[in-house]
């Protein structure tokens, strides 16, 4: 990946990112809100808008009377004067084919991402986008959104230990003792807890942080989902699992999310999806998890507490299934939009026979005919062809990890296994 604008050396991959301004000969009044100053916004130090800008002007810059933000005249030009088309399923991405060449961009306000599979390409396009927009080149992507990129010839490391040691220096546990996992083994905690009450905008201040660590800690994302339970009347119970996750995020700074540029002999996408039966001690709500990956590294995942009620084990996993499913065809749609070829089906593993019986045999009414039908989604995709459900052994299911409270011994196996290295690991280095 590479930051690209004016004055800027030649790219040494494939990836850059612009950050640019509109140029039309009408401009937009702008104002900023009340508090705001108008002259200049530094919100890289902002939790909520981890972006850098000059001055409002630079956010929005000239633009037709119409209110175009620079996100829709980057579009107008992409797509109506260059000849890319854009993802029907990600609108934030745009595709240009050239033969067999290809180039892809991602849009976000007023910075792209762009990769390609031809040089030449790349360059042509800075050349195009530089004559309808002020485009500043900021070399090589090495940060974006809090999130550090740090690329080699072997791969790819995204990683969040900045943001990790800023949130620990705010919360007053830089110096912190470490621990081994995010969440005590044995950890039970309700919303009727008659612990005193602390503050509750601090409380979720902190877990605000930690949900957007998830971004490249898969590792913390069920305890952290787990603290945010608590977020309407926090006591000192649910503080202190809250601070025991900062123990363990000061152990882990280190550690990121490592996507591979070995080339395997078929890349496709496969999932895992994971339940925790009725772990909500007060609602008896259980736990989704899954977990995609592309090749062997993991390009989305989810851990999120169910919105319904279940009977049984065989009931949960094929709500989390249907989920899985959702989530698997979405992939499949970008991967065919961004290759222009349809991929092979996404397989799904799960680790529960009778809800994988579920979705292969209608017959089975009894047992889920209450089931509301939008769960069905899981069973029709394996009748169609457009996913494979396939078991998997419990000890082998890699959503255990978003979705139950896990020892060290098989928390750090797992953790290995979804894709979480090392920055110092031999891989990423140059």
């Amino acid at each position: 990946m590479q930051r690209h604008g004016a004055g800027g050396e030649e790219p040494t991959s494939g990836e850059q990112s612009p950050h640019l301004s509109g140029d039309r000969d009408t401009e937009l009044e702008t104002g900023s809100p009340a508090g705001i100053d108008n002259d200049y916004l530094d919100a890289d130090h902002d939790d909520d808008a981890p972006l850098r800008f000059c001055s409002i002007n630079d956010i929005i810059g000239p633009a037709s009377p119409c209110g175009f933000a620079p996100c829709a005249l980057v579009a107008e030009e992409l797509y109506a004067s260059l000849g890319f088309k854009r993802s029907p399923s990600e609108h934030a991405i745009y595709v240009r084919r050239n033969g067999n060449a290809q180039l892809v961009v991602g849009v976000y306000v007023d910075d792209l991402m762009i990769t390609g599979s031809n040089y030449d390409d790349i360059r042509q396009f800075k050349k195009e986008m530089a004559a309808a927009f002020k485009m500043s080149d900021l070399g090589q992507l090495h940060y974006y959104l809090s999130i550090e990129v740090k690329q080699s010839a072997s791969g790819i490391l995204l990683s969040q230990g900045a943001y990790a040691t800023k949130n620990l220096e705010k919360c007053g546990m830089e110096g912190c003792n470490q621990c081994q996992v995010p969440m005590e083994t044995r950890l039970k905690r309700s919303k009727f807890s008659s612990e005193p009450s602390v503050d509750a905008t601090a409380y979720r201040s902190i877990v605000r942080s930690l949900r957007y660590l998830v971004n490249t800690c898969l590792d913390l994302a069920f305890a952290v989902g787990y603290a945010s339970r608590f977020l309407e009347d926090p006591r000192e119970d649910h503080l202190a699992a809250v601070k025991h996750i900062l123990h363990y995020v000061a152990g882990t700074k280190n550690l990121g999310v490592w996507f591979s540029r070995k080339v395997e002999k078929e890349a496709y996408l496969r999932g895992f999806s994971d339940s925790g039966y009725a772990g909500d001690v007060d609602a008896r709500k259980s736990m989704t998890g899954v977990i995609f990956f592309l090749g062997s590294s993991p390009i989305t995942w989810q851990s999120m507490k169910q919105k319904v009620v279940v009977q049984s084990s065989c009931e949960v996993e094929y709500i989390v299934a249907a989920n899985a499913a959702c989530q698997a065809l979405w992939l499949a749609r970008v991967l065919a939009e961004v290759q222009g070829s349809t991929p092979r089906a996404p397989m799904l593993r799960v680790d529960n026979k009778s809800a994988i019986s579920l979705t292969k045999n209608p017959v089975l009414h009894g047992q889920s005919k209450h089931i509301q039908v939008k769960y069905h989604l899981a069973r029709e995709a394996a009748e169609n062809g457009l996913i494979n459900v396939e078991f998997i052994r419990s000890e082998e299911q890699l959503g255990n990890i978003l979705t139950k409270l896990l020892g060290k011994t098989k928390f750090h196996e797992l953790r290995s296994k979804i894709g979480l290295i090392n920055i110092s690991n031999e891989h990423s280095k140059s």
